[in-house]
């Protein structure tokens, strides 16, 4: 199964955007994100919608932040980016009418939501401002900005 990579990307474009000296085209973010700028577009669509970023056509135009990344966590984001899944689907539907398959997925389905809403509480308490501190903290950048 594919792994959801949205919050991931959807983070690592909002934190460049925090560094940048210029707003970031579409294309220079899917540059750094190794995508098209189409799927760029959709990922930033939730977060302008939310407020958090906004775009300017024409020359010089391309992403900016709206908000202090101090005001901005990492379930604001998560929200935003149409709530992503978390973890792989750990239940099979080989077999729905036997028991042991219905006692394991129970378990493991009431594991997974348990984990998600501990992961969920966290991410409420982490803002993008620590994450971009934690990044300044280290003194490198992992490439430059287009």
């Amino acid at each position: 199964m594919r792994t959801d990579s949205r919050l991931s990307r959807v983070l690592h474009a909002l934190l460049h955007m925090q560094h940048a000296d210029r707003p970031l085209t579409s294309e220079a973010i899917a540059g750094m994100l190794r995508t098209n700028p189409v799927v760029v577009r959709r990922l930033l669509a939730g977060l302008r919608d939310s407020g958090y970023v906004q775009s300017e056509k024409g020359h010089g135009g391309g992403w900016v932040l709206s908000v202090a990344l101090d005001d901005v966590t990492l379930l604001d984001v998560y929200r935003s980016a149409g709530e992503p899944t978390l973890f792989s689907d750990l239940v099979s539907e080989d077999d729905p009418q036997c028991l042991v398959e219905q006692a394991v997925n129970a378990h493991l389905s009431a594991t997974v939501r348990e984990a998600e809403q501990a992961l969920l509480h966290r991410f409420a308490g982490v803002t993008l401002g620590q994450l971009s501190r934690d990044i300044e903290a280290t003194g490198v950048r992992t490439h430059p900005l287009p």
